[in-house]
């Protein structure tokens, strides 16, 4: 019984590493596109005539 418990928790750890670096990409990605997607609206904001 303890081994399988063991192999259970190993597997656990293992996904939940896998999935926080895959959070952390996807993080890093939609944070960078965010910022680039700021920058170019502040930058045409003066092009718009009311």
């Amino acid at each position: 019984m303890e081994e399988k418990t063991y192999k259970t928790m190993g597997g656990a750890g293992a996904m939940n590493i896998a999935l926080g670096v895959v959070a952390l990409v996807v993080g890093a990605a939609s944070g960078i596109l965010l910022i680039i997607a700021g920058a170019k609206l502040l930058a045409g904001r003066n092009k718009i005539l009311f």
